[in-house]
């Protein structure tokens, strides 16, 4: 309904040669609003006002020489100057009546834009470290980006969601010198388990699943030798770092890589099971390994080296991140001849641009705030634009039960995983709490309220709704009466009574509000919506009586039904929450 006045203003202002001109940089539907208050109509435009300095008038002069110049409408009931200058549309019940009826029409597609062209978007997100299973704060972020994702969709952007696998690295050795202590445990050798180690359950499973064989003969002598005190008598780090180079002296490069990558292989495969049940499915996992073994971190440093993009310091190659604005220069590969993890990183984004992504969004981590600048300095230095890169930060999730906030730490163990928390409130309440607030907020995720059956639950809130109307159209079936579709879109003019007005008004906002959800990256404006609407339905069901034996407004009743009930499976469809038909 937005697009219908943005391009009646259009048209009045192409009519007006001494406005047209001038508005020909401005966008008609970038000045439309709905209005808060129906007491000053449906939409406002304020391009009166932003015309005003360059036409050298008045705004209200102008708003009235667009107004005189409206093309007649029957959606439209009368426009209106108001203040300054703003120009005040009040819609016709016919408008709102011909919007129901799109949404019978276009069913699931309603709300959805039509393909644009681009730009072509590559969304990466979670990409947590495969060092053990998924906790809740790692949900926060799979329910984020797979919503993003799907709104974008929706607003017609093409989108492909990518998982940045960290499978190379420090965290690694850790995690295989962890898997080895248990497997040594099982065969009777026993040492001081590392605190900086990786401690969970999880590890002992995995342990039990790799051949004992691959590690040889190891006594416990072999293994403490020469080591250094772990925490908090020695350095926890140092102790770590000696066992992982124990474990590769002892096992060889190769015994302690099979190792390592089976207990990769075995957390991945937890990982993407743990998704899949979670609805979130990515088009492509990308391998960090692989950049190496590509050449693709080569190859962004001979292009920054080209573009005279590095320099050598005290052995070690630099980027110079401080000419684009980051707080110091970074080391890309050091002294030693190891690449760090900044020219990781550099060629992985890259990497992305030369797969033919114009805009990359990446969701991380709020402790990855120092991340952004440094990695658009390398985009901008190889030639892209800094802002070919967006970065939208996910704050942390607190864990509630009974009142109580809970641990967690994946080292540790002591942590509720994502699996968990399905189980136990369901993939839906999960889904649903998880994007309930803006992802730069902190979360307090409340187990109570997430599973209870009731108002104080949004999530089944909205999911009622939609199982009463369901219920709606079972009764007419019990009662031997059908639904007459074209009877009921012949009459929606008897629509009149005031919580059938706020439930079309409702309906009519959900195109606009996909919009808003997908431009602002906030799914948090769709569950606040759809609590909105469903509030707007719980009013109507409990006011009247659908099934009435007047036929020409049952049928319109029915339609109007019907447009709800497709509204709401639509909007819970975007944020991955299932759309019942009882409860």
């Amino acid at each position: 309904m937005k697009s219908l006045i943005a391009q009646v203003l259009t048209d009045a202002i192409a009519s007006l040669p001494s406005l047209a001109e001038l508005a020909a940089d401005i966008a008609s539907a970038s000045t439309v609003e709905r209005t808060r208050d129906v007491a000053h109509g449906d939409f406002a435009s304020n391009i009166a006002l932003r015309l005003a300095k360059p036409a050298r008038q008045k705004p209200r002069d102008i708003a009235q020489s667009i107004i005189a110049a409206l093309p007649a409408n029957d959606l439209i009931d009368k426009v209106e100057i108001a203040g300054p200058g703003f120009i005040n549309f009040y819609l016709s019940p016919a408008a709102f009546h011909a919007e129901l009826e799109t949404i019978l029409d276009r069913g699931e597609h309603y709300g959805r834009q039509a393909a644009k062209d681009g730009p072509k978007i590559l969304l990466e997100f979670i990409s947590a470290n495969p060092t053990g299973p998924l906790h809740v704060g790692h949900g926060r972020h799979a329910a984020y980006g797979a919503t993003v994702g799907n709104l974008l969709e929706a607003a017609g952007y093409p989108v492909s969601r990518e998982y940045y696998v960290n499978d190379a690295g420090r965290q690694m050795d850790i995690l295989g010198a962890s898997v080895w202590l248990r497997l040594l445990e099982s065969k009777g050798v026993t040492l001081s388990f590392p605190k900086a180690g990786y401690r969970g359950d999880y590890i002992r499973d995995i342990a039990s699943s790799i051949d004992t064989s691959t590690v040889g003969d190891v006594s416990a002598a072999d293994l403490s030798a020469g080591l250094p005190d772990d925490e908090p008598e020695g350095d926890k780090e140092a102790y770590i770092e000696a066992l992982i180079a124990r474990a590769k002296q002892l096992l060889g490069d190769d015994g302690f890589d099979h190792i390592r990558q089976q207990a990769l292989d075995s957390i991945l495969a937890d990982i993407k099971d743990d998704l899949a049940e979670f609805g979130v499915v990515f088009d492509r996992w990308y391998s960090e390994q692989s950049l190496s073994k590509t050449g693709r971190i080569d190859d962004a440093l001979e292009v920054l080296r080209k573009r005279d993009m590095l320099y050598v310091k005290d052995g070690a190659t630099w980027f110079p991140a401080t000419r684009f604005g980051d707080e110091k220069d970074r080391v890309v590969v050091r002294e030693n001849g190891v690449k760090t993890y900044f020219a990781s990183d550099i060629a992985y984004h890259f990497d992305k641009r030369e797969r033919g992504f114009d805009h990359l969004l990446d969701i991380l981590g709020a402790d990855h705030h120092g991340y952004v600048a440094r990695v658009r300095a390398g985009l901008e230095a190889m030639g892209y634009a800094a802002d070919d890169l967006e970065v939208e930060l996910v704050q942390f999730v607190s864990l509630y039960r009974g009142g109580e906030k809970m641990q967690m730490s994946t080292r540790s163990g002591e942590f509720d995983t994502l699996r968990q928390l399905r189980a136990e409130v369901g993939n839906d309440a999960a889904r649903f709490f998880y994007v309930s607030r803006s992802n730069d907020q902190h979360l307090d995720f409340d187990l109570d309220v997430a599973k209870s059956q009731s108002n104080d639950n949004p999530v089944f809130y909205i999911q009622y709704a939609h199982a009463r109307i369901a219920s709606v159209f079972r009764q007419l079936g019990e009662k031997s009466l059908k639904w007459d579709e074209a009877n009921g879109r012949r009459h929606l003019a008897k629509l009149e009574e005031a919580q059938e007005k706020a439930l079309l008004t409702s309906l009519s906002r959900y195109p606009e509000l996909i919009e808003l959800a997908a431009s602002n990256r906030a799914p948090q404006h769709l569950v606040h919506y759809l609590r909105d609407l469903a509030n707007d339905f719980h009013s109507w069901y409990n006011a009247q009586v659908f099934i009435v034996d007047d036929a020409h407004l049952r049928d319109a009743r029915l339609a109007l039904c019907a447009a709800t009930r497709t509204v709401l499976a639509n909007g819970l469809a975007i944020l991955g929450v299932s759309a019942p038909e009882s409860m």
